[in-house]
């Protein structure tokens, strides 16, 4: 398919993508709920969980090059069958005979999901077309329902067939890959784009957006230990605790529940108050939740966790918009850097935040990250607005 009305939103293709998106990121939300099976299985400590995490991200490296081959070469191919690989390899965990093994299914799982996710959100600028804000809501709404369903499913898959059974999740992520075959096979990035021809490298473009590059891996950074806190190391947090497996599932999916509302709502709020004050107001509100979260215990913590999810969560699309508004013939990489500062802050804070716990204790880490997100504030007043 070609977009014939670029200004147009295009609702049916929006809502496959972002529901494919779903589906594929329900896969990769498997690793949190079971951080205590991997860790009786194997023998490991927080800090060893936080590894296979970042194993799992090491693909976003590449990132910016595979959004230069989404400008060069066809890459929609990669981006059908991106949902396919990824519930083979998440959905063999269960057989994984040790940590190496797990490792380079993590491996694989993550760099099939680098070649999902880069095209995608240029795929959802196209068909969104002036309403690029509302686009990236729908789409983050996926994977944050994704995030919310992943807990259960997995939780359940386990119950029911033990940790070795969950190969039998596979079939959803083949059909995912199935409808975006029909739907997209003849899609074509690279006539979406403007075909004015530029002299602007991808050095130039780099250092031209640097000073936006650099804004948002200063929010990325400084909410980083929040954000693995309240979504990577909860359950495993909440059974130390003396919470139930299944409480503790439903918290993590009360959280990226209300996530997803929080990225649907803050990407159209941006569209309209802006992208520095919605940043803004999430930057302030965030911290201070957590701080809260951190004094309360038993069942008064979820209409908090409820709150924490529409603020923890609502960034990214937000950020999405303020990248995808950028001025430049090279989107695709553009996007590409912003999704390796992504994955790769992430990944870091991952490690710090599983090393915290090991050393300093569950309370003590979330203080800590609590008072690091505040520094999210200034990062924030230098988010550039949205152009007129």
């Amino acid at each position: 398919m070609q977009i014939k009305d670029r200004k147009k939103f295009h609702t049916l293709d929006v809502v496959i993508i972002s529901l494919v998106h779903h589906i594929h990121d329900i896969y990769t939300s498997f690793l949190a709920p079971i951080e205590l099976v991997l860790r009786d299985k194997l023998g490991i400590n927080h800090t060893m969980f936080g590894m296979l995490s970042v194993i799992q991200r090491i693909p976003s490296l590449l990132n910016p090059l595979i959004g230069i081959m989404a400008e060069k070469i066809k890459v929609r191919y990669a981006v059908i069958f991106a949902p396919s690989i990824t519930a083979v390899s998440m959905s063999l965990m269960g057989i994984a005979p040790g940590y190496i093994f797990l490792a380079i299914l993590l491996f694989i799982s993550g760099f099939s999901s680098a070649l999902f996710h880069i095209p995608t959100p240029v795929m959802i600028k196209q068909v969104s077309g002036k309403k690029t804000g509302r686009g990236m809501s729908f789409y983050m709404v996926g994977g944050e329902l994704a995030r919310t369903l992943g807990p259960i499913i997995i939780t359940g898959a386990i119950d029911l067939w033990g940790f070795h059974g969950i190969f039998r999740l596979m079939p959803m992520g083949l059909v995912a890959s199935l409808v975006l075959f029909l739907r997209f096979r003849n899609f074509d990035l690279r006539k979406n784009f403007t075909h004015a021809e530029t002299t602007e490298g991808y050095r130039k473009t780099m250092r031209k957006f640097l000073p936006l590059f650099l804004t948002i891996a200063g929010i990325l950074f400084t909410r980083g230990a929040m954000k693995a806190s309240m979504t990577l190391y909860l359950k495993g947090y909440l059974e130390l605790t003396g919470t139930s497996n299944w409480i503790a599932a439903i918290a993590l999916s009360t959280v990226y529940l209300s996530g997803a509302a929080g990225t649907f709502i803050s990407g159209t709020v941006s569209d309209k108050l802006g992208r520095r004050n919605t940043l803004l107001i999430i930057s302030i509100i965030s911290p201070l939740l957590m701080g809260l979260f951190i004094y309360l215990h038993g069942i008064l913590i979820f209409p908090l966790l409820i709150l924490i999810g529409i603020f923890l969560l609502a960034t990214t699309p937000v950020m999405l918009a303020a990248i995808h508004e950028t001025d430049t013939n090279h989107l695709p990489f553009v996007n590409g850097i912003f999704m390796t500062g992504n994955f790769l802050i992430s990944s870091i804070m991952t490690v710090v935040v599983g090393y915290a716990f090991d050393k300093l204790g569950y309370e003590t880490s979330f203080k800590l990250a609590a008072l690091l997100a505040l520094l999210a504030i200034p990062f924030a007043l230098k988010v550039p607005e949205k152009k007129g």
